[in-house]
């Protein structure tokens, strides 16, 4: 075993996956998911949640087929999570039920109150016409809403995980916008490098498609607003490309040393091999023009991995629809990999699940693996009208079989926190 400690020469914990589990709009389970996204079926459909009538954009990426009560972000976040890495652990093998041998890192997305909690307090509060920040303030100091406090606190959805799983330590929450799911992750195999754990959950989960998060995007520009027909709405690296469809799920991993988790006779289903990370702090919802924030999460997650630009063989694309944030991840790309990028298979999951948000680094880093596994890559669907500005190998409507032995994971922030995994078949 002592070889597999080794990579790149650094005396370190390799670090494997055994378990997998994934929670899209296309449904539940890897099984489920990996025969529509190879089918090139979409999971965008309009809203069905809530009124969309006058709205700009009225599609979403929304998993319907789950239950929630009440039915607000935190809820909905924390039973992706649960079905998700109830299939990751129970294929992993690992420990107990209830009594996971590691450590929890989950990414959930920024909570709020939602706004049926909001009226319930402005109800409570008995003013009529105009309800300020004080009045809701005085409603919820009367200790009659004590549920909301505990229901919206960053770390309930980790602590409520952490006690149904039994992961050992305090559970750690995370937050980096677009590429929190793939941040997750980074942090579980950094502690299984440093030796401070031997295994570890990682989770990206967001069910936050609500009015409110709906609205504020949208008055960003950042939406599409080809609602008919909606499974055409979004449309990665095309030019007639006019921006993002949320979306919703989770994606978890079991990650493991390597050496324990052959000890125990556990099915290896790939590598963690390199992370790499750069904030960008250019904008809030831009990349900095010279695109050198993506260009150096890129470097470093391949330089992690003891690996070249050549050795990639497949990107997954965090390929959002944006007009700018495809043009900057192409411009990422070629300025690492060269003109070999144009050979290079790329696609874009989010043409058929939505952008996951918080969870969609972890989601895709499933389905990168789920491409290794299998030998063939799910196609980005909508893409009829090619951007001669990007000059990619995007794989285009119908699946392509390949050897896949190496897989570059993008998750990339609005104008914020950029993570690239490297995902192998096998230790370099």
């Amino acid at each position: 075993m002592a070889q597999e400690r080794q990579q790149g020469g650094r005396d370190r914990p390799l670090v494997a996956v055994t378990g997998l589990g994934l929670v899209t709009s296309l449904g539940s389970g890897t099984t489920d998911n990996w025969a529509a996204l190879t089918a090139g079926r979409s999971g965008i459909h309009e809203i069905r949640r809530f009124p969309v009538d006058g709205l700009r954009t009225r599609v979403a990426a929304t998993v319907d087929f789950v239950p929630a009560e009440p039915m607000c972000a935190p809820v909905l976040s924390e039973r992706f999570a649960e079905l998700a890495a109830d299939e990751a652990v129970a294929q992993s093998g690992i420990g107990r039920p209830g009594d996971f041998p590691g450590a929890l890192f989950i990414a959930v997305p920024p909570v709020e109150l939602d706004w049926p909690q909001r009226r319930a307090l402005a109800e409570a509060s008995g003013e009529e016409g105009t309800i300020t920040y004080r009045d809701l303030l005085a409603s919820a100091a009367t200790g009659r809403f004590g549920e909301f406090h505990e229901l919206f606190l960053f770390g309930t959805v980790a602590d409520r995980l952490a006690d149904r799983f039994g992961t050992q330590g305090s559970p750690i929450s995370l937050s980096t916008a677009c590429s929190s799911g793939a941040t997750a992750i980074q942090l579980g195999a950094e502690a299984i490098r440093r030796g401070e754990v031997d295994a570890a959950l990682c989770i990206g989960t967001d069910g936050s498609v609500n009015p409110e998060s709906l609205i504020r995007f949208s008055l960003l520009s950042a939406l599409s607003t080809q609602n008919e027909p909606a499974e055409s709405a979004a449309k990665p690296f095309a030019k007639n490309r006019d921006g993002f469809v949320m979306g919703e799920g989770a994606g978890a991993l079991v990650l493991e040393n390597a050496d324990t988790a052959r000890a125990r006779g556990a099915k290896i289903l790939g590598y963690l091999l390199g992370c790499g990370e750069k904030g960008d702090g250019f904008h809030r919802t831009r990349s900095s023009p010279d695109g050198a924030p993506i260009v150096a999460a890129i470097r470093d997650a391949l330089a992690d991995a003891g690996l070249g630009p050549e050795d990639v063989d497949y990107v997954n694309a965090h390929g959002t629809a944006t007009p700018e944030n495809d043009k900057m991840e192409s411009l990422g790309l070629m300025s690492v990999i060269g003109e070999r990028m144009k050979t290079v298979p790329i696609s874009s999951n989010k043409s058929m699940i939505g952008h996951t948000l918080t969870a969609a680094g972890a989601v895709e880093a499933v389905i990168s693996l789920l491409t290794i596994q299998h030998g063939r890559i799910p196609p980005t669907i909508n893409y009829a009208i090619p951007d001669p500005a990007i000059p990619l190998d995007v794989v285009p409507n119908v699946a392509r079989d390949a050897a896949v032995s190496v897989v570059l994971s993008n998750s990339f922030g609005f104008g914020g926190q950029n993570t690239c995994l490297v995902l192998a078949a096998e230790p370099r």
